[in-house]
């Protein structure tokens, strides 16, 4: 299931984010990729140990815990640490499938990689190319959304970077341990959630079948969620 989350960031916050990224000291990508990842992987990324990647990063987990759509659809319990990436100059990812564990830098933590997600920084029109594509059950997807939105899709699904033939493509890329492992599940639970609080602004939080419905919701939280 392939989530647009939109506006996670506004303009004028992307415009703040860009101005920063503009400074930082850009590294091959290929040092984080893995050993099938690194014969199609070609673009540049922040440094993850630099202080800017750092203070970016605790922003955009910052705004992302306090956003309701991306919490509702992912129900995350662990984030690994935001990786910023640019392509320009034909720069691509090759189809590949993203690692089911990732260890995170310096500690002993371990994050599964159930979902995926980037947030674009650029505007469509500022690059050629670099469609995000995605294989899914429903056949391919493209996606290139505008800079502040974001796209969340199962870890699991083959995915590529098409060549950025001209601009600046960049973006911020995420992976999370959801609390939901198995991805029908977190479907229904998001469009569960989605219903109820629609159903809540039409109804009020005192209707009964709004009070059955969030009843629902909860057990089945409760009974799936790992936490």
């Amino acid at each position: 299931m392939l989530i647009a989350i939109p506006s996670v960031f506004s303009k004028t916050e992307i415009s703040k984010l860009n101005q920063h990224l503009a400074q930082g000291e850009w590294t091959s990508g290929q040092t984080t990729a893995g050993e099938q990842a690194r014969t199609v992987k070609q673009n540049q990324q922040l440094a993850d140990d630099s202080t800017l990647a750092q203070q970016l990063g605790d922003i955009v987990l910052d705004v992302l815990a306090r956003h309701p759509l991306f919490v509702s659809a992912a129900l995350p319990l662990k984030i690994f640490p935001p990786m910023f990436n640019r392509y320009q100059g034909g720069e691509t990812y090759g189809q590949h499938v993203d690692n089911a564990v990732r260890f995170v830098p310096g500690t002993a933590t371990r994050v599964r990689s159930d979902l995926s997600a980037t947030l674009f920084l650029s505007e469509p029109e500022d690059y050629e190319g670099g469609e995000l594509v995605i294989e899914e059950q429903f056949g391919q997807q493209q996606v290139k959304l505008g800079a502040g939105d974001m796209i969340l899709y199962p870890s699991s699904s083959l995915h590529q970077v098409t060549p950025v033939t001209s601009g600046n493509r960049v973006s911020v890329v995420l992976w999370m341990q959801s609390m939901v492992r198995d991805n029908e599940q977190r479907a229904m639970l998001f469009n569960l959630d989605q219903s109820v609080q629609s159903l809540t602004r039409q109804h009020g939080h005192q209707d009964e079948n709004v009070m059955q419905l969030t009843a629902l919701y909860q057990n089945l939280i409760r009974q799936w969620a790992d936490t």
